[in-house]
C-alpha cells in the first residue's frame, strides 16, 4: 500500500512537529519533504519541512471559519518541494521557526545549498541552516515587518561572496565574532576561532573556548 498525505488533502488534520508543537489545518498541499495546511483561525499558511513532522491525524474540525477555504496559496509553485517553497518565498515577508520559543520576522534573499540568507529589521542579517526549519508563514500581501514605513527596507542582499554550503559559511566567518541561535546563552556568543571536521571552536567573552557541533547549529548572524 502506498503512502500519499494528498489522500488527506482538504481534511482537517493536526500535525505534532518536534518538540511537542501542534498545528491544525486543512491539509492544502503535500510534497515528498513539505506539507502546507491552512490555518483558519489564523488565516495563515504553514509550510512545514516533512524532516520536522512527527504525526499527523485527521480530527474533527468545530471551527466555521474552515467553511470558507482559500483558492490561492501565498507561495506560487508549478510543483511542491522544501528547496521550491524557499525560492518562492525569496521578497516575501515571512515568519520562521527554528528554535525557542520566538520566530524571526522578515525576508529570504538568497537560498543556498543547505542554508538561506534571510534579513530581518531585528536581526539584521542571518544564515539560516535548512535541516533545522519547523515551518515558515507568508504574511499576506504588502505587509511590512513591525509596520515599517520605508520602501527600502525589504531587500538588503548580502554583498559579500556567499559560500555554497554552511559549513564553508562559517569558514569564512573565522576570527569574527557571531552569534549563535539567536545568542539566548551566553555561551552562544563569541570569537569564532575555528572551523574543521563538522565541529567549531567559540571563544566565549569570559575567554572559555567552547567545542560546538556544526549539526547543531540553527542560525547564525554578526553583530
Amino acid at each position: 500500500m502506498n503512502i500519499d498525505l494528498l489522500d488527506l488533502r482538504e481534511i482537517y488534520i493536526e500535525i505534532e512537529v518536534s518538540g511537542g508543537i501542534t498545528h491544525r489545518g486543512i491539509l492544502i498541499d503535500a510534497g515528498l519533504d513539505i506539507v502546507v495546511i491552512y490555518d483558519g483561525r489564523n488565516n495563515t499558511f504553514l509550510y512545514i519541512p516533512f524532516g520536522h513532522i512527527q504525526q499527523i491525524k485527521e480530527v474533527e474540525d468545530q471551527d466555521d471559519s474552515y467553511d470558507s477555504k482559500p483558492t490561492d496559496k501565498p507561495i506560487a509553485s508549478d510543483s511542491i518541494s522544501y528547496r521550491k517553497i524557499l525560492n518562492g518565498a525569496k521578497g516575501l515577508f515571512v515568519e520562521v521557526y527554528v528554535t525557542g520559543n520566538k520566530s524571526i520576522h522578515g525576508y529570504l534573499t538568497s537560498i543556498m545549498n543547505d542554508y538561506f540568507v534571510f534579513h530581518s529589521p531585528a536581526y539584521n542579517t542571518m544564515f539560516i541552516s535548512m535541516n533545522h526549519v519547523k515551518w515558515l508563514i507568508p504574511y499576506p500581501p504588502n505587509t511590512t515587518p513591525y509596520s515599517i514605513k520605508n520602501p527600502n527596507f525589504t531587500l538588503k542582499p548580502v554583498t559579500a561572496t556567499l559560500a555554497r554550503s554552511f559549513d564553508e559559511q562559517l569558514k569564512k566567518l573565522q576570527n569574527q565574532l557571531i552569534i549563535l541561535d539567536g545568542g539566548y546563552n551566553e555561551e552562544k556568543i563569541g570569537l569564532l576561532q575555528t572551523v574543521q571536521n563538522n565541529k567549531m571552536i567559540l571563544i566565549t567573552a569570559k575567554g572559555e573556548k567552547i567545542y560546538r557541533n556544526l549539526e547543531h547549529i540553527k542560525t547564525i548572524q554578526l553583530p
